[in-house]
């Protein structure tokens, strides 16, 4: 019966890290975004996927689904959630790492 009564502890305990997991990224969102770092960050980040030709690339994606289902057969909300996870997917590595990397600063700065 102990081991029984142990479970939900456990249970509780990986749903406090996750409270507390979203309370961090809240509180380092509305830090970079009240300092105005987030827009930095994200004019950056449209900058280098621009350079690399990662925007290029999911453009034409985009394309390619499109002629696959047809204009007339897919809504926004279908192509974004086509696409999203191929974009995420595609980011350049040295490019999320530059991205965490000038996080970190900030953040051990303010």
């Amino acid at each position: 019966f102990k081991k029984m009564a142990a479970a939900p502890k456990e249970g509780n305990a990986a749903m406090d890290r996750s409270v507390l997991d979203a309370q961090v990224r809240a509180s380092v969102n509305q830090k970079l975004e009240e300092s105005g770092e987030k827009e930095r960050l994200k004019e950056l980040l449209r900058k280098k996927l621009i350079e690399r030709g990662w925007r290029d690339e999911l453009k034409e994606y985009c394309k390619e689904v499109i002629k696959s289902k047809g204009l007339e057969q897919i809504s926004v909300e279908d192509l974004v959630s086509e696409i999203t996870p191929r974009g995420r997917a595609t980011i350049p590595d040295d490019i999320k790492a530059e991205l965490l990397e000038r996080i970190r600063k900030f953040l051990s700065t303010n």
